[in-house]
This record gives structure tokens, sequence and C-alpha cells, in this order.
């Protein structure tokens, strides 16, 4: 959980965003909630390296430079990510790793980075296991924890090999702040791939657009509750200076949070699908589930959506007390099931677990 800069900043960061978005974490109490990471994307760096071969941070936009930036995020009880590439080039054109992976993991080491975002333009596509494998072991050879968030984009099929590589694969191309784009990481990034996920490697259909623009309020729930429920990573991408009271507080809804940290560490994904209308649930810890009614449909009256407690694996007879995870409001004890009335693009996000005998 955290903050990556490329959704709504792009190429245009410097110092000062970073710095307000490490104010901005702790002051809105994201930080609290869980989001530690601060990740700085593309387009930090020098366009070559220096006389060493070293990569070099933009002078003009980090004066202070990354080490330096590095120690003052982590005097706030955050930690700081950078951005590198597997190929010769960043995909914005700045260098790359490639046949430099020893030398750069050791000063990302040096500068007290705790998290690396690892992209894959100008590559070979042949050899992609390799190099992703090849910064792993030069990132582990520097004695420092660093997550390694693979950023391949699926094209390899990375969740079928990536699990003893990295920490996090991206399993589909870069999401946008648009409906469609939010729809397209989920179907393609997130459904029927739940197996492969689990404590220490996960799958990630890209940063959260809460908050960037473009997704109404309901999108917003959905797109949140939906990330949370597969425990893909929860990077925020939106402007924490200019963020308003609703996405702030969908980003701060602490028990679709705790669908995403539970400890029991299952991916969910989609149990059961009706045209526009969906369901999506998890075990969580304590022999409970997370479910998601979603209806995706674009138009029309809201739709009633029934999970029943056979589909979520409990026996016959099982009772279950119904919880709104969103309202954060208890909803009674149910049997067989339950049934929600769901507007167009929202959620209802439940949580169903054993009631408590009298």
């Amino acid at each position: 959980m955290g903050f990556n800069t490329w959704n709504y900043f792009g190429c245009d960061i410097n110092e000062t965003v970073i710095r307000v978005a490490a104010d901005r974490l702790v002051t809105l109490g994201l930080a609290d909630a869980g989001y530690t990471y601060l990740n700085i994307d593309d387009c930090w760096a020098e366009k070559t390296r220096d006389t060493n071969g070293q990569l070099q941070a933009d002078s003009i936009k980090f004066p202070s430079g990354m080490q330096a930036l590095a120690e003052s995020i982590h005097q706030k009880g955050l930690q700081f990510g950078i951005y590198g590439d597997a190929g010769l080039f960043t995909c914005a054109g700045f260098p790359g790793s490639r046949h430099h992976e020893a030398d750069d993991a050791a000063l990302f080491a040096s500068w007290g980075v705790d998290y690396l975002k690892y992209d894959n333009c100008f590559s070979a596509a042949a050899d992609v296991q390799q190099r992703y494998k090849d910064m792993r072991d030069a990132l582990n050879s520097t004695g420092r924890p660093i997550y390694f968030s693979m950023c391949e984009w699926g094209v390899a099929g990375p969740w079928h090999w990536a699990r003893s590589v990295g920490n996090s694969w991206r399993t589909d191309a870069d999401i946008a702040p648009s409906w469609d784009s939010v729809l397209r990481c989920l179907d393609n990034g997130a459904a029927g791939l739940s197996k492969y996920a689990g404590p220490g490697g996960w799958n990630d259909p890209d940063m959260l657009e809460v908050g960037v623009g473009g997704l109404t309020p309901a999108q917003q729930r959905s797109h949140f509750a939906l990330w949370a429920l597969a425990k893909a990573p929860l990077l925020i991408g939106a402007d924490l200076s200019d963020i308003s009271a609703t996405s702030l507080k969908i980003l701060l809804s602490k028990e679709v949070i705790a669908i995403n940290q539970d400890s029991l560490g299952v991916a969910g994904d989609i149990i059961w699908k009706e045209g526009p209308l969906e369901i999506w649930a998890a075990p969580l810890d304590g022999d409970a589930r997370a479910v998601i009614l979603f209806n995706r449909h674009h138009a029309g009256l809201p739709e009633q959506i029934s999970v029943t407690w056979a589909q979520l694996g409990y026996k016959p007879g099982f009772k279950a007390a119904v919880r709104d995870l969103f309202a954060e409001t208890d909803l009674g004890v149910y049997e067989q099931g339950f049934t929600a009335t769901v507007a167009n693009y929202d959620v209802a996000v439940l949580r169903a677990g054993q009631a408590l005998r009298a």
C-alpha cells in the first residue's frame, strides 16, 4: 500500500512533488491506514549515466539527491520507492538497467530504496524471465530488503513463473482513469488468477485511479473494493494535495482495506456471473468470507444480486452474520444467503461469518 507518481503526474515530477506527497500521506491519515510506500516512477534520472556508468538523479528536479530525499521520507515513517527498467531504456527514454543490474541494485540500496518498480520497455521479449531474475539476484545480493514489483504487463504470463522472482507482477497493460480501462484490468488481470497469488507474491492489475478523475464515486468504490479483494497492491495515483473528500473517504475505508490485508492471504476471484451482474469472493481469517456484489451495467435501474452461503462454501443450515464494510454497519443474521440492491457501476461489499450464538 502506498502512493505512486505516474497516474497523475507522469514525467512532471520533482522533489517538491515528492515531499508534498509525503506530508499528505501523513497528515491525511493515509500512512496510518497502511499507505506507507512513496514510489517515484519514470523520469527521475538524467538522460545519461555518469562517467563511472552509474545512474544519476536529475539535478534540476531532485537537487538534494535521492539519498537525502529517501532519508527525509524515512523520517516520516514512510518507505521509499524508485523506478527502473529491465531493458536498455525506460519507457520514457531514460537509462535502463539491462547489463547494469548489479551496479543499479547496489546504488538503490545505498540510497535507502525499499521498493523497486521494474518496467519492461526497450527489451527483447524472448529473455523476459531471465532479465527479471537477473535483477532479483542483484537486489538480493545487496542485503537490503527491497520489494520487487515486476511491471512486464502480463505479456509473458508472469503469474505462471514470477512467484519465485518478484513480490508482485503486473497482469495487464497500463490502467487509465476511465471505467473501460478499470474493467479491462479487472477482467484481464484479476479474474481467474487468484490461484497464482499468495503471501510473498501477488497479482497486480495496476495502480489505483481513485481520485485521479474520470470515474464516478460508484466506479471508484467498485474499483477500490475489487482491487482490495484481489489482494492487489493498493497504490494511490491521485494528487494528494487536491483530492476530494469523497475519494479520500474511499481510500481510507478501513474495513475494505482489512480485506486486502487479511492475514490468511488468499486472493479473491469471481465466483458467479450473469450478464452485467457478478459476485466476487475471498476467504478470510476466522472462516469468514469477503463478498462483493457487483453491478457493472451502464444503464437501467438498480439490480438485486443474491449470494448463497453454499456459493461461499458453507454447509447447509449455516447462519451468517453480514456486515456492510463501506458503511461499517452490521446488517443482521441470515440463513441460506443474502440479497442486496446494487446501483449501476456500484458494489455491495460484505463480510459474512459465523453468527454468534446467544
